[in-house]
């Protein structure tokens, strides 16, 4: 089943928000990206592609390019594809324009500093009439964005809604699969950011296999206590939006997270690593993770560990010993 045309709003220029426009306009749907950043735009329309961002992939010219977030208005579909830490602030800027019939989707992984929410309670309490559905699962834009075929899960309480995202976006490239636990989709695309920078720091030290497995294995065990006490279902963390997400940042170096961790597994101070590679999502979920993971009474030790490295001055050796010495238990 294919969808009929819709006209789809993506804020942000981001590789991902790119990518998924050149599906969008590939499919015949009418694409509006918008950006913060003129140049970002500018460069665009200049060159056909953002290299910073999507080297190597020309944006379709079915694609409108604007600086101006009030063409978000009369849209089917507005996807917020932002860092996370931007995500309340271009919603409420967007909120004048966006009609209350658009699906809202968001795909920023991340927790809320402060709040502690995960990014569709956001969006949600920003739109509050609007239908909300959430994009998650192992997608590196640069893959997407050359025609590499990928796979997704929407999530929504509105299945409905689900079902119309999963026939708009959907085709021999990307393929969605409807899911009806968003909590879970949101806590398994955030919290594998921080296991992932961990597994870079594993790689920068010089470990191998066996220890990027085991910390891999045992991080999805983690992330999946925290989102179960949440109220997701366990299911979940062993699907697109676990699992595969987990794996494909884990193991990646189109993955900002595990570039990082490389980097402060090889000395450099985390600050400073991050401030090289860019957004690094894990980095600023890490202490949100921690702070939901006492919240909720959940036994997390990796991410604990991650934290001490990350801001108490811990060598990444130390608390590997920490992990391994941990007292005796069942799997």
């Amino acid at each position: 089943m294919q969808s009929q045309m819709k006209k789809i709003a993506i804020l942000g220029s981001g590789g991902w928000g790119l990518a998924l426009a050149c599906v969008c306009a590939r499919l015949g749907h009418e694409v509006t990206v918008w950006s913060a950043f003129k140049d970002e735009i500018d460069t665009i329309k200049r060159t056909g592609e953002l290299r910073a961002k999507l080297p190597g992939v020309q944006i379709p010219k079915e694609v409108k390019l604007t600086d101006d977030i009030s063409e978000s208005a009369g849209k089917d579909i507005v996807l917020v594809g932002i860092p996370s830490k931007f995500v309340r602030s271009v919603c409420l800027q967007a909120k004048p324009y966006i009609d209350k019939s658009s699906i809202i989707l968001s795909s920023a992984k991340g927790i809320e500093d402060g709040s502690l929410k995960r990014m569709s309670e956001i969006v949600s309490e920003v739109f509050p009439e609007n239908i909300i559905a959430v994009l998650s699962g192992p997608s590196h834009a640069e893959e997407l964005g050359r025609g590499m075929p990928t796979a997704v899960s929407v999530a929504s309480v509105d299945l409905d809604a689900a079902r119309l995202i999963q026939h708009t976006f959907s085709d021999d490239v990307l393929r969605l699969y409807v899911n009806s636990d968003v909590i879970g989709c949101e806590i398994g695309g955030a919290v594998k950011n921080v296991i992932a920078l961990c597994c870079g720091v594993i790689e920068g030290l010089g470990y191998g296999d066996n220890t990027k497995a085991a910390l891999m294995t045992r991080g999805l065990s983690e992330i999946t206590r925290l989102g179960v006490a949440m109220g997701a279902k366990a299911d979940t963390f062993f699907g697109l939006a676990g699992m595969g997400d987990l794996v494909v940042t884990c193991t990646s170096m189109h993955s900002r997270n595990y570039r990082a961790g490389i980097l402060i597994g090889q000395g450099t101070k985390p600050e400073t690593a991050v401030q090289m590679i860019g957004t690094v999502e894990g980095y600023a979920c890490a202490e949100a993770t921690k702070k939901l993971s006492e919240k909720y009474g959940v036994d997390m030790p990796i991410i604990n560990e991650i934290n001490a490295i990350l801001f108490g001055g811990k060598s990444p050796k130390s608390a590997i010993s920490s992990l391994m010495l941990r007292p005796h238990s069942f799997e």
